[in-house]
């Protein structure tokens, strides 16, 4: 039931992606609003929280909603892993409370998958869940977004993980990110290789294969490029229209122009998956369309069978040089 365009597209998403072969179950009322569900089995659910609902108050009081259950069925092995569009934090919350952290690990994180002009996306940690941070939850995130590129990009023969900062060098930076990046410099039998800073115009570069951030900087970013990209969509979209000339040019730039910015179309992405829960939680976009849950699905179901939060879990233990302690 959440995302702007549920539940319509969200079932009708789920439907697709059973009859590409990938296994769904409806988490939500069984009062017919779902409509008509394909025979999907569903999970009922009688509450539902909503886009502008205070995330961790609605999670603990509404507790027969359909994030809450899904969660659960994540925990209890009915499922494999939950896929939401609706409220982000009430989806990072519901996931948090109900499988739990995984061992070892301080905070959970976001990993989004940014598109690269080549090659493999880089993915960005954390992209939102925590706004203030502190330096060993940010090597944790190093380490869990490693795993994570591994898993689902088969990163060879190691990730290259990069820090987020205002300048390359060392020096650059605030207290936080030149803490981290001490911490991160001085790492030892870490199965990832730090390769220093990056700023803000090479996160589509793919030049590295992990950007460690801490949430608000990572979601401001990320909502920054959204934008961007938008206006420079729409701006195209003016010159083309603009004249007879513009509009004949179109005509043979359009369909070279949709080949080259697929990568970047985020219906295709799947979605972000919440790294540091004891299941697999993927957090899609609020507009999402039944073709982006699909996508979603596939990212949940692929996550799933590789036993992604074992190997999370393995990624955070690893290296007696982590100066991460476990809280």
């Amino acid at each position: 039931m959440g995302g702007d365009r549920a539940p319509a597209e969200i079932v009708a998403g789920a439907r697709q992606a059973a009859e590409a072969g990938l296994p769904v179950a409806l988490v939500g009322p069984d009062d017919g609003s779902l409509g008509d569900v394909g025979g999907l089995p569903v999970f009922p659910a009688s509450e539902v929280i909503a886009m502008d609902d205070d995330p961790g108050r609605s999670v603990r009081t509404k507790k027969d909603s359909t994030l809450v259950r899904a969660a659960e069925a994540v925990r209890d092995g009915r499922a494999s892993a939950m896929v939401s569009a609706g409220n982000t934090g009430a989806t990072m919350a519901s996931a948090l409370l109900r499988m739990g952290r995984l061992p070892g690990v301080s905070r959970p994180c976001i990993a989004t998958p940014l598109p690269a002009v080549s090659g493999r996306p880089t993915v960005m940690v954390d992209a939102g869940a925590n706004a203030d941070c502190q330096p060993e939850w940010m090597v944790q995130f190093a380490q869990m977004g490693a795993a994570f590129h591994l898993e689902r990009y088969g990163t060879a023969p190691r990730p290259r993980v990069a820090l987020l900062s205002i300048g390359e060098e060392s020096s650059k930076g605030n207290a936080l990110a030149k803490e981290t990046h001490g911490m991160l410099a001085a790492l030892a039998g870490q199965p990832f290789d730090f390769v220093g800073n990056v700023e803000g115009r090479d996160l589509l570069a793919g030049a590295v294969d992990v950007v460690v951030t801490d949430g608000f900087t990572g979601n401001v970013a990320l909502k920054t490029m959204e934008g961007s990209l938008r206006v420079f969509m729409d701006l195209l979209g003016e010159v083309f229209r603009a004249s007879p000339e513009t509009k004949a040019a179109s005509d043979v730039l359009v369909p070279e122009l949709l080949a080259r910015a697929e990568p970047f179309d985020p219906e295709a992405t799947g979605g972000a998956m919440l790294l540091g829960v004891a299941g697999v939680c993927i957090i899609s976009h609020g507009s999402s369309s039944a073709r982006a849950i699909v996508s979603a699905v596939r990212v949940g179901h692929d996550l799933a069978a590789r036993g992604i939060a074992a190997k999370l879990a393995a990624a955070v233990a690893t290296g007696a040089g982590s100066p991460v302690p476990a809280r």
